[in-house]
């Protein structure tokens, strides 16, 4: 049996430290990711059980505590140390290091979801799926792509254990009547769980991880990424800038919720932002006016749930200026969403559609079916695409929807103009046309001629390259450029052409979350 390691790094949680070797043996389909670290003999584990129950006697959780999200990291910490002191006394040779990692795996086991946790705080994973106790867990690699795993949980029931822990920590139950369950971890990470037989080989829980660090529209036109150009986000900044509605489209993990994180940033700070999904992915700028808002599923009587439609409808009573929706299913959810744009509020969305051309289809067709007066309050549709070879994702096409009055009698057309279009031989993005109906729309509601639009736009391009040059990418960094952008746009400008340092526009905790990450000296 030969084989060829991949990659070999360290991954820690919890004080934790685990080798993570990727591994593809001559044998296998797929490469293996090997999570190693120690694990406990037989005497120990007797002994470790009467830890156990010496931490559930000091560890005191209230009910309430456990739905409270503002608790679980002190719960965390209460286990931990309360782990590490019990564990002292128990073996009271171990060095610092070793009751570290005791502390850490008994948390794991008795707090959180064991193994797993090593796979929760490995960056380099987007998705970890466990498929049955028959199989090994799985998980999707940023850099190789679908891996099998040497951990396994050994039972159904385990899975089910974890599954219940997830969905009581926000309020939600999975059982035999109620065998699915869209749930999120405290730290953001999204969570499905199935049940068997409706998953019928076995209990399930897939488990989309949260960037921990959000990226930014600077991460979006990095040339090391290219998912976008500077001139085509320079356009985007300014549609909503001047609150034209917008609907990200796109496959399956091919970047929408993302893309809709990135151009929060450039909501101007003076106005109130209501997000509504159902899981919480967006992450907005601290110092944002915003209001998030998530879905509830009904008790097992049936009773106590709060749909999106119904989050929508009130959302409209809470004066916002923005409305941000996770994701458009159904046809009352988007005759909502519309009548929001009608009257007045600025609405971004996401759908699945793989073309703009798809996205008029479904919104106008069955099952959802929304009237085409309705619709034409749509402005642009952005489309994300993900090479499920490459893993590379890219803006696929920006589209304009523009209103095409018929003959009398007859009503209003829509016509879909695609703007720009992503090239996939050479990997660029070309621009297809003018915007008209944008442009038209922008120079009708201001002052602002064609060519002082232009201008606005060239330097949008300028500033983003000095975000580029000068490392901002955090979600509040460059949130705090374009707020004082908005304010003073000479002064961002000044320092943009002289090439200064952003950091005189910064806040000391913003400069300090950028030193945190390394994007500072």
């Amino acid at each position: 049996m030969s084989q060829n390691i991949k990659s070999e790094y360290v991954v820690e949680a919890d004080k934790v430290k685990t080798d993570v070797k990727i591994v593809q043996r001559s044998e296998d389909h797929v490469p293996r990711y090997l999570a190693e670290y120690p694990e406990f003999d037989e005497a120990t584990r007797t002994i470790l059980d009467d830890v156990k129950e010496e931490i559930t006697r000091q560890v005191d959780i209230d009910d309430r505590e456990i739905l409270d999200p503002k608790s679980v990291k002190k719960i965390k910490k209460e286990f931990l140390d309360t782990s590490r002191r019990v564990s002292e006394n128990f073996f009271p040779k171990l060095n610092e290091e070793n009751l570290d990692f005791l502390a850490g795996r008994l948390t794991h086991e008795m707090y959180g979801l064991g193994k797993v946790e090593i796979l929760l705080m490995d960056d380099e994973l987007e998705e970890i799926v466990i498929n049955s106790a028959d199989e090994p867990v799985w998980v999707y690699h940023k850099e190789f792509g679908w891996l099998k795993t040497n951990i396994g949980l050994g039972t159904e029931k385990k899975i089910y254990n974890y599954s219940s822990v997830i969905g009581r920590r926000v309020g939600k139950q999975i059982t035999n009547l109620q065998p699915l369950l869209d749930a999120h971890l405290p730290s953001g990470d999204r969570v499905n769980a199935t049940l068997f037989p409706v998953s019928t080989d076995g209990n399930t829980i897939t488990i989309r991880k949260f960037a921990r660090d959000p990226w930014t529209i600077t991460h979006f036109i990095d040339p090391e990424n290219g998912t976008l150009s500077k001139e085509l986000a320079a356009l985007i900044w300014l549609s909503i800038q001047y609150e034209m509605n917008m609907l990200v489209a796109g496959g399956t993990a091919s970047g929408k919720t993302a893309l809709l994180n990135t151009l929060t940033p450039f909501i101007p700070p003076n106005q109130r932002i209501i997000t509504i999904e159902d899981t919480r992915e967006l992450n907005l700028p601290q110092y944002l006016h915003w209001v998030p808002m998530t879905t509830r599923e009904a008790n097992p009587e049936g009773k106590g749930e709060v749909s999106m439609l119904d989050l929508m409808v009130n959302s409209l009573r809470m004066r916002p200026d923005r409305i941000m929706v996770g994701e458009i299913r159904e046809k009352k959810q988007a005759e909502v969403l519309f009548e929001s744009m009608l009257t007045g509020h600025s609405v971004y969305a996401t759908l699945h559609a793989n073309t703009a051309q798809e996205v008029k289809r479904r919104m106008s067709n069955p099952p959802i079916n929304i009237p085409k007066t309705m619709l034409e309050s749509l402005h642009l549709t952005c489309v994300q695409y993900r090479d499920r070879r490459t893993g590379i994702r890219r803006t696929k096409e920006l589209a304009e929807i523009v209103p095409k009055t018929k003959r009398k009698g007859q009503g209003v057309d829509l016509s879909v103009r695609t703007i720009y279009r992503w090239k996939p031989e050479t990997d660029t993005f070309e621009k297809i046309r003018d915007s008209e109906r944008l442009i038209g729309e922008i120079k009708e509601h201001t002052s602002m001629s064609e060519d002082d639009i232009k201008e606005n736009l060239r330097e949008k391009e300028e500033v983003l390259q000095w975000f580029l040059d000068n490392d901002l990418k955090t979600t509040n960094s460059v949130g705090k450029v374009v707020a004082e952008y908005y304010k003073n746009k000479d002064k961002v400008l000044d320092l943009v052409r002289d090439n200064s340092s952003p950091d005189k526009l910064l806040t000391e905790d913003v400069i300090k979350e950028l030193k945190k990450r390394g994007l500072r000296d």
